[in-house]
């Protein structure tokens, strides 16, 4: 399982580098196809769990998110955005989903909220990594910050659950996590955010702030994996997909960032005082 793991990291680590590093348009392209690829994802778990979900509304208005979430700090030159486009844009979608539904034989409640859920869970989420991207002057930076924290805290709580772990951390919810894993995974996590600050960000926050950024992303990374989780163990689901050899699928991938990409793009807008 391991070598499989590892030769997926050797591909996709350099696209994902090279989408940050490009930015702009490139890094949008990348991010929209992982959000499909996420809905895709989710779709498939809540039909293997035979949990009903419109897949239809799923794509079209989690896209919506995405590109109300997207323009909310990164305006199109020339295109003067509304006041009031993030309640008009959530009415529509809260419409759009009702509407189909109506018009759906058999029409489910159940299936409604497993289709809210995916619009507002993974769509809004995973387009603050655009945001962040978009940040002036440290935009690059501050998302290798957060993309490598995280990688460094899930390969940290990997080997440390694996050579150490005695204790689960939710064997219902994730059976091979363990505190120990857990632990030596922040640890590594904010010995890196440390690192990291002091080879390309001294100039943009102090290394105590570092630490506590790198303690926030190891944290609030790993409740999202568990967050995650819990859709996948309702539905006996064991990964997203197998895109990804030794990784499940894009939605397993990219789970630390659910939770973690809209809070740590604000409060990066608090340390940073971006207004």
């Amino acid at each position: 399982m391991l070598l499989p793991r590892i030769l997926t990291a050797l591909v996709g680590i350099p696209v994902i580098l090279t989408a940050i590093h490009f930015g702009g348009v490139v890094y949008m392209v990348f991010i929209a196809c992982v959000i499909l690829l996420c809905l895709y994802e989710y779709g498939l778990i809540l039909l293997a769990g035979k949990k009903p979900v419109h897949r239809i509304s799923l794509m079209i208005f989690g896209l919506l998110m995405a590109l109300v979430a997207l323009l909310g700090r990164a305006p199109i030159p020339n295109l003067e955005l509304p006041n009031n486009l993030y309640p008009f844009s959530i009415s529509v979608v809260i419409f759009g989903v009702l509407f189909v539904e109506v018009i759906t034989p058999k029409r489910s409640w159940e299936r409604v909220c497993n289709t809210f859920t995916g619009i507002f869970l993974i769509p809004w989420a995973l387009a603050h990594m655009i945001n962040i991207r978009d940040i002036a002057t440290y935009g690059e930076y501050l998302t290798l910050f957060m993309i490598i924290t995280v990688w460094v805290s899930d390969t940290g709580a990997y080997f440390s659950g694996r050579f150490l772990g005695r204790h689960k951390l939710n064997k219902e919810v994730s059976p091979k996590k363990t505190w120990e894993g857990s632990l030596g995974g922040t640890l590594l996590a904010v010995g890196a955010a440390a690192l990291m600050q002091h080879l390309f960000l001294s100039t943009c926050f102090s290394i105590k702030i570092a630490l506590l950024l790198g303690l926030l992303i190891a944290v609030v990374g790993q409740v999202s994996d568990l967050a995650e989780s819990i859709i996948k163990r309702s539905t006996g689901v064991k990964d997203s997909s197998n895109l990804l050899p030794g990784h499940g699928g894009f939605l397993d991938r990219f789970d630390s960032y659910l939770l973690l990409a809209p809070l740590f793009y604000y409060v990066l807008l608090y340390v940073l005082k971006i207004q």
